[in-house]
């Protein structure tokens, strides 16, 4: 599945409003790996920009007056995201007003979502995964350790990166390689005894297994005491490897 992470920034909070985009980024994961295609426009707005959305993202009117309007870049964008399923956090803002800029250009455009082949909310994914908490892009980001950005003033491709990390994080990690490549055929052959390879037969299936050094194997035996004293001895990780050793 081609997935494409997307993010925009607008004048102000609501298209009834008659709020505009001046914002708009696309990054592109394929086979959970982030690759180079990208789709970034800046718009003219055709009006101010409120003083609370500047104080979020940077941006003024009289910034973006020679920028490219909507219309301008529409097709590149469709031609773009058609065939992908689209990752936006607070999925209704954003499609919102995109949908608002397509039915402006054409009444009888179809809505994005109706155009492309689905739409994750991490929003929504993150207040099932962590019920009760908050689940900003900065909250995310702590509580999944990934690598902090300057997020000074909001930017649709910085917080369409970011997202891109907090996806792949809350879905299992960012795989960097598909197995069977021939980047993952140099590591199996690679005598880096950092690697510790070892071949596993299973149903006619050979597989390669990392074995965990020592010093990892004593990182994990630490991080286990530490859940066994937070959960008041009740970490079951923990009593199973107690049992079996």
């Amino acid at each position: 599945m081609r997935q494409l992470v997307l993010d925009t920034e607008t004048t102000g909070l609501k298209t009834e409003d008659g709020h505009r985009l001046i914002e708009l980024a696309v990054l592109e994961v394929v086979n959970r790996r982030k690759t180079d295609a990208v789709r970034h426009y800046y718009f003219n707005p055709e009006r101010p920009v409120d003083a609370e959305a500047t104080a979020v993202h940077g941006f003024t009117w009289e910034m973006l007056q020679d920028k490219p309007l909507f219309k301008d870049v529409v097709e590149d964008f469709l031609d773009f995201v058609s065939d992908a399923e689209l990752i936006i956090h607070n999925a209704p803002f954003d499609l919102g007003f995109i949908n608002h800029e397509l039915k402006r250009l054409d009444p009888a455009a179809l809505r994005l979502e109706d155009q492309v082949a689905g739409v994750v909310d991490t929003l929504v994914m993150a207040r099932r995964k962590y019920p009760g908490q908050r689940n900003s892009l900065d909250h995310l980001v702590k509580r999944l350790e990934i690598p902090p950005r300057d997020r000074t003033f909001h930017g649709a491709l910085l917080d369409a990166e970011i997202l891109a990390d907090v996806y792949l994080a809350m879905t299992g990690g960012q795989m960097g390689m598909v197995w069977g490549s021939e980047e993952t055929q140099k590591l199996a052959d690679s005598n880096d005894p950092m690697l510790h390879f070892r071949p596993v037969q299973r149903d006619g299936l050979s597989l390669r297994l990392m074995q965990a050094s020592a010093e990892e194997q004593k990182a994990h035996g630490q991080y286990l005491e530490i859940l066994e004293k937070e959960s008041k001895g009740a970490c079951v990780w923990k009593r199973l490897e107690d049992e079996s050793a």
